[in-house]
């Protein structure tokens, strides 16, 4: 079992910037590729970024490239969300999860963490 846990999140103004981080206790998080994602109120969660077990492969939602970056940290088991020029859009809980390498779909979540955007 996987627990992970978010932080760094709070208020910021728009065109600031915020750094999430995730560690997992209990597991190494090297062992897992994972994931960012956000659920804004009244919105179905989505997708932000991930990278994968490797620290190599990465993907962001459109609206986030050239804003956002992921990165890991294997030696601390953390993995970072670093967030620039934040928009009121990007106003959201942010989660992070953890999958195997072999899985699809991402079997660990952390509790979240707000994010608040203001304008």
């Amino acid at each position: 079992q996987v627990q992970l846990v978010e932080s760094g999140g709070g208020l910021v103004q728009a065109g600031g910037s915020l750094r999430l981080s995730c560690t997992a206790s209990r597991r190494t998080l090297s062992d897992y590729s994972v994931g960012w994602f956000r659920q804004a109120p009244g919105k179905q969660r989505e997708f932000v970024t991930t990278i994968f077990w490797n620290g190599i492969t990465q993907y962001y939602v459109d609206s986030v490239k050239g804003r956002f970056t992921i990165s890991r940290d294997n030696a601390k088991n953390m993995v970072y969300l670093q967030m620039n020029n934040l928009k009121p859009e990007d106003t959201a809980v942010y989660y992070c999860a953890a999958r195997t390498q072999s899985s699809i779909k991402y079997d660990y979540w952390g509790q979240g963490t707000q994010v608040t955007v203001s304008s």
